[in-house]
């Protein structure tokens, strides 16, 4: 099976400073076979990192709409922030792209998602977030995953990595598949190997983001 990391960011993030040769050196030496890198509102870590290794490298993107954050995978043009769901899972499947929503119960970040506008695109889209490793209250991924069974929808998860170190907290394991299409077709079979981090590594993507501000 692959060990898929599908949540991650580079220093093309405003909150990472992480370099994406960094990024790839410790995906490699955890042994994970893709590494989805999905930065805010870019995808030019992802290009760049896809680059230096197209083998490992899936090129995403966490885009932020006006109701919460969408997590995509195969996105082939980076897309706005500011957006409605509806407008950007439209350019996504427009790009073929495989559609997740992240961290859609966590009332502590920015991009979390009522739970009526999340009702309105479950449909529209391939699977949400059930296990965030960056979640700090466990019962945000419960109600992911007790929403994600009771609407009988696929379910992925991430270490939501800003730091290198973070990368392969919590990865899925899918049999071997290509493409957007390809996941879709296997992502139902998903396994997880699931773990949650540290309360101080939001301090690593607070500090990130001031650096990065100070620029």
């Amino acid at each position: 099976m692959l060990k898929l990391e599908f949540h991650c960011h580079t220093h093309a993030s405003k909150d990472s400073l992480t370099k994406p040769a960094d990024l790839i050196k410790t995906a490699r030496r955890k042994g994970l076979d893709r590494l989805v890198i999905t930065d805010h509102n870019s995808t030019a870590g992802a290009v760049a990192a896809q680059q230096l290794d197209p083998e490992l490298v899936i090129v995403g993107e966490e885009i932020m709409t006006t109701k919460g954050e969408i997590l995509a995978a195969y996105v082939t043009e980076e897309i706005p922030a500011g957006l409605s769901p509806q407008e950007t899972i439209q350019i996504l499947k427009e790009q073929g792209a495989f559609i997740s929503v992240s961290h859609p119960f966590d009332r502590l970040r920015k991009g979390g998602w009522k739970e009526n506008d999340l009702l309105e695109i479950i449909h529209d889209v391939d699977a949400i977030e059930i296990f965030n490793s960056r979640c700090m209250n466990p019962m945000f991924n419960l109600q992911a995953k007790r929403f994600a069974e009771k609407h009988n929808l696929a379910g992925t998860v991430g270490s939501d990595a800003h730091a290198a170190f973070e990368v392969g907290t919590s990865v899925i394991l899918l049999d071997q598949f290509e493409g957007a299409e390809g996941m879709r077709s296997v992502i139902k079979q998903a396994r997880y190997q699931t773990r949650l981090s540290a309360w101080w590594v939001h301090f690593v993507s607070r500090y990130a983001s001031m650096v990065n501000w100070s620029k």
